[in-house]
């Protein structure tokens, strides 16, 4: 069994080979690499059936990494590896993972015996686990008053990228009217409906996004991958639709 090891922080990939080798003495080899774009090389190159991935790297992050290790070789299996339990990377990773692969979510304050559990489960034995704390977050998530659907995430994304209602209309295949529904929603979802009285003149659209990044609902590492989406949605967008849009011809709530 080969494991690849895409980590920054050379003090925690030598501590996560050390666990390796304690808890999967079946590995033949191991390789660290120090970020997403050499993970993706590496894996190309080497045919790891494993992967641990940290999140937050210089270059290419563990999400953009893993989707391409994905769509190369679905059967890979990856351990997420991080010091964050953020909403926006259990989406960023649920909307990448294929269909009946192994992977994981741990946090680095894990225990050495919890660690050693989470390998083995996920590269080993090809099970779906998520640490404590996560499960927790996707519990509270679950939650009616909490959880943001694909589609308003999926506007909340646009939203920060820039786009007026129009274009993200267009991008998500939605009518205009359905786009500023989804935006009155966002705003009872994030607390910004509560704060008007109190901020008179409160623009919406920007204090949405402060609380999506205060509540650790959008993160940098996401807004990344968003970009490169939509840098792919408009090159492959028709020539005659690439016009910026008449003066007053996207209205925004």
């Amino acid at each position: 069994m080969k494991i690849l090891v895409v980590e920054d922080d050379q003090f925690h990939a030598s501590f996560l080979q050390g666990v390796i080798a304690e808890a999967l003495p079946e590995v033949t080899e191991t390789l660290h690499v120090q970020d997403g774009l050499q993970g993706e090389a590496a894996a190309r190159a080497g045919r790891f059936e494993a992967v641990v991935m940290d999140l937050q790297m210089a270059r290419r992050n563990g999400i953009e990494a893993a989707r391409t290790i994905w769509h190369e070789r679905p059967r890979t299996r990856i351990l997420f590896w991080s010091n964050y339990s953020d909403e926006a990377y259990l989406r960023g990773v649920a909307d990448i993972v294929p269909a009946h692969s192994a992977y994981g979510y741990v946090l680095k304050t894990a225990s050495r015996e919890r660690l050693k559990l989470v390998l083995r489960a996920v590269l080993l034995e090809g099970q779906v686990m998520m640490d404590r704390e996560i499960q927790r977050l996707r519990r509270r998530n679950a939650l009616p008053r909490h959880s943001l659907s694909q589609s308003e995430y999926a506007v909340l994304l646009d939203l920060a990228l820039g786009l007026q209602d129009r274009l993200i209309a267009e991008r998500q295949g939605l009518s205009l009217r359905t786009v500023q529904n989804r935006l009155l929603t966002l705003y009872d979802k994030l607390g910004v409906n509560g704060e008007e009285q109190a901020l008179p003149g409160l623009n919406k659209r920007v204090r949405a996004l402060s609380r999506a990044i205060s509540t650790r609902t959008l993160n940098l590492e996401m807004l990344e991958t968003a970009q490169h989406d939509l840098e792919c949605w408009l090159a492959a967008r028709p020539a005659h639709e690439k016009a910026p849009p008449t003066q007053g011809g996207g209205g925004a709530l």
